[in-house]
């Protein structure tokens, strides 16, 4: 199955769920995933960028070389804008913040990552508070979950998870960095890529396309 939101001559944006690989990995078990299924669907598609294989939603791929480099270039001088949604544990108390964290490969614990204020890369990642949901009837002592709009300001992997986690506030259902109340509350990764902003590489008009979120 592949869900094409937009094609032209020059790009292809998809719309990739949950527990699909963005880019094939290690192994023929592993060979099923999003730039495979849109290259049987557009033989010229070439990747441009990359969402956790648990993490929904938006993602653009190029269909000339010439669009890759410009995408590409795009995304590294972070003029691309890229919104996500994500159910977070417990409720937030200020109704927007910043995170400002290096990160590097956790190396002793693949595939994590880990802060690293001495020999991170630059990680920074804005959020904003959309609502604060009630804790279950159950009763379970758990306690709130809040609702989040995301904006990395950077690409770094995984950056989002670990930077709702180090704030003590772990994505639901996040099996590398959610501690196990909050990875219990969730089916799936609450985290889903929603909107997506950029210049068309042929003409520069500006492009936006948006996704429902299905949490």
């Amino acid at each position: 199955m592949l869900d094409i939101l937009y094609q032209d001559d020059h790009l292809i944006v998809l719309d990739k769920p949950s527990g699909l690989l963005a880019v094939p990995g290690r192994g023929p078990e592993l060979q099923d995933c999003l730039s495979a299924r849109a290259q049987a669907a557009a033989p010229s598609a070439l990747v441009v960028h990359r969402l956790d294989r648990d993490t929904s939603g938006l993602m653009v791929m190029a269909l000339t070389p010439h669009a890759q480099r410009e995408l590409s270039r795009q995304f590294a001088e972070r003029t691309v804008e890229k919104r996500y949604l994500a159910v977070v544990w417990g409720g937030m108390q200020a109704a927007e913040g910043f995170v400002d964290l290096p990160m590097r490969k956790d190396f002793e614990r693949p595939p994590r990552h880990k802060i690293d204020l001495v020999d991170g890369r630059s990680a920074l990642t804005a959020w904003r508070l959309v609502e604060r949901l009630p804790a279950e009837p159950s009763g379970q002592p758990h306690g709130e979950q809040s609702r989040l709009e995301v904006r990395p300001l950077t690409g770094r992997s995984h950056q989002i998870r670990v930077h709702l986690a180090t704030l003590g506030h772990p994505i639901l259902g996040d099996c590398l960095y959610a501690h196990p109340a909050a990875l219990a509350l969730a089916p799936r990764l609450m985290l889903h890529a929603e909107r997506l902003a950029l210049a068309h590489p042929a003409d520069g008009r500006p492009m936006i396309w948006t996704s429902a979120c299905p949490f």
